[in-house]
């Protein structure tokens, strides 16, 4: 029995190897769970163009948009195993983890993670007719009149909207938060003064900043960015205020390790490239890649940070 068993586990690693030999033979579809131009989008299509002629298939972004990324998210979720439908893995998936009271998939082991691909800091940003000059104004504002300044976020459950929450609790003021689906409509409602700031990813947000249509307050990593050397980061007036997102690829459920393996040896070797890491430093982030476990071990201790903000918050799930 123990030999049988034995027999039948080497017949199924040969059929996975063999597999991942000849994969792939027909184009991938990277399936984004969010509008195009921002961030995870702006990543996707980068990405995919880097890795189609190492795979030697087409990489297709298929956006998936709606509801926070969850209906994208179960769509890959359910898909098969072979490596042709993969995801964009966001920022706000653990948030969303965090926030929602339940989902059709489980987070750890409703996915494959293959590798991460990026790291960046959020900017603190307003208009640049905003009557705040610095973070400091802003927070003395919010403090004094509650409910008066908003926040935009990508959504219910998005990173952007716990970094409102975060905002909130360090600085003990009462924003308001006001969400859209994600995409460009968020940062486009900032620079025309209707909504009072916003944190958002360096990708969308630095090329307004840099050209005069955002007013970047502070920026979300421990110490200075070095895309923006001038502003400071927000813990310098909110202690303790840390936040640092990303983007990686994932698959379904029970994908085979040697395919696996092959996915992330040419994640991480477009990665190293000089080209696509001049192109992720121009949209304010680090090209960083992994293994598939360290991958998975981020996102389990992002999905446990910010589930306790929202218990310490008692914000309402979703």
């Amino acid at each position: 029995m123990i030999r049988k068993a034995a027999t039948a586990a080497l017949l199924l690693l040969a059929a996975a190897v063999a597999h991942a030999q000849a994969y792939p033979n027909r184009p991938i579809r990277l399936v984004n769970g969010f509008a195009a131009g921002g961030s995870s989008d702006i990543v996707a299509r980068l990405i995919a163009q880097k890795i189609s002629p190492l795979l030697g298939q087409e990489v297709v972004v298929e956006p998936r948009t709606g509801a926070g990324g969850v209906p994208a998210n179960e769509f890959v979720n359910k898909s098969a195993p072979d490596g042709y439908t993969l995801l964009i893995i966001t920022g706000g998936y653990p948030t969303q983890a965090a926030m929602l009271k339940s989902l059709p998939y489980d987070p750890i082991s409703g996915f494959t993670f293959i590798s991460t691909l990026t790291f960046y800091p959020f900017v603190f940003v307003v208009s640049p007719t905003a009557p705040q000059q610095n973070a400091e104004d802003f927070i003395r504002t919010a403090r004094a009149a509650p409910g008066k300044l908003s926040f935009a976020s990508a959504g219910i459950g998005s990173i952007h909207h716990l970094s409102v929450e975060l905002f909130n609790s360090l600085a003990g003021a009462d924003a308001l938060h006001v969400p859209f689906r994600g995409g460009t409509g968020p940062i486009n409602e900032i620079m025309a003064g209707r909504i009072d700031a916003m944190f958002e990813t360096m990708t969308v947000a630095l090329p307004q900043v840099k050209a005069g249509k955002l007013r970047a307050l502070a920026v979300t990593s421990r110490e200075r960015s070095t895309f923006l050397p001038e502003v400071p980061p927000m813990s310098q007036f909110l202690p303790g205020f840390e936040m640092t997102s990303f983007l990686g690829i994932g698959g379904p459920p029970g994908m085979p390790r040697p395919l696996v393996d092959r996915i992330n040896a040419e994640v991480r070797k477009a990665l190293n490239d000089p080209d696509t890491k001049k192109r992720f430093a121009d949209l304010g982030g680090e090209a960083r890649g992994g293994t598939p476990e360290e991958m998975r071990t981020y996102v389990e201790v992002e999905i446990g940070k910010w589930r306790r903000l929202v218990e310490a918050r008692k914000i309402e799930k979703q």
